[in-house]
């Protein structure tokens, strides 16, 4: 039987390849202030120059090229071939120095521990069934007191429908549920091929917390538009908040320790 990790490889690839949302590089005008395309909340500070940046899961010519052209000192990790293509044609187009390594999220096991400063993570969650696996790893790489600054999909956002009713956009899909959500197709807000999965709330901030992180921001982006046709994303981010982007910061335990266990850094 394929897995979750092997049917996304595939999918991500087949999207690549027909240049779907999410398979484009960074624009020419965001690289002239790289890091505020990509910290927009300002939760990096004025500068990561020199700092080891993994980008996981986000291969596709944007995240670790801008990270690069901020300074880093860049890794991006992603399942897909394809995606990763991208990023080094980037990097050799506009010089940039960046290691591009084909892995899944939930198993960081060629990178060695404590080697990064940030860790930073777009959508990409969703396509793993164990949101907790990929803390785990993240624990590992990050050295005690680095950042990891991820985004997700809302679990209600999974949950509602695509289409509207007369009453907004209504639940359709079970909170308490085991494997991938329903094939879609023609969505503004999945990813038409591959397997997501919803991870519940509990999921998503304790397990975060119980694998060794201490959450120190969390946001919603917003997406909602006034002005946008019904059925529309931007309507439909009105009624439902599409992600969430969360700042949290590696404590000095042990992986794997008991919460009892954690202490703050001096």
């Amino acid at each position: 039987m394929t897995s979750p990790q092997d049917h996304n490889r595939k999918a991500w690839d087949a999207r690549v390849r027909a240049q779907a949302r999410f398979t484009r590089p960074a624009p020419d005008e965001e690289f002239a202030n790289p890091l505020a395309a990509v910290d927009a909340a300002g939760w990096l500070g004025p500068s990561i120059a020199g700092q080891n940046v993994l980008c996981l899961a986000s291969g596709g010519g944007r995240q670790g090229a801008l990270y690069a052209a901020a300074g880093a000192r860049v890794t991006v990790v992603d399942i897909s071939a394809e995606m990763l293509a991208i990023d080094r044609q980037v990097a050799a187009e506009r010089g940039l120095p960046l290691r591009a390594i084909e892995g899944s999220m939930d198993d960081l096991s060629a990178l060695p521990p404590a080697s990064f400063d940030i860790v930073v993570q777009p959508v990409s969650t969703c396509y793993v069934p164990d949101v907790v696996a990929v803390y785990r790893q993240v624990v590992r790489v990050l050295v005690p007191g680095g950042l990891y600054i991820s985004q997700h999909k809302q679990p209600t956002s999974l949950q509602a429908s695509t289409e509207p009713s007369s009453r907004g956009y209504e639940l359709v899909e079970p909170y308490y549920r085991r494997g991938p959500l329903p094939p879609v197709a023609g969505s503004p807000h999945r990813e038409a091929g591959t397997l997501e999965f919803l991870h519940r709330w509990e999921e998503l901030l304790g397990g975060m917390c119980r694998a060794g992180f201490a959450i120190e921001d969390v946001i919603e982006p917003v997406h909602a538009d006034l002005a946008a046709e019904i059925g529309s994303f931007g309507h439909r981010s009105r009624y439902v908040a599409p992600y969430v982007r969360i700042k949290a910061r590696r404590l000095n335990i042990a992986p794997g320790a008991t919460p009892a266990a954690k202490v703050w850094l001096p």
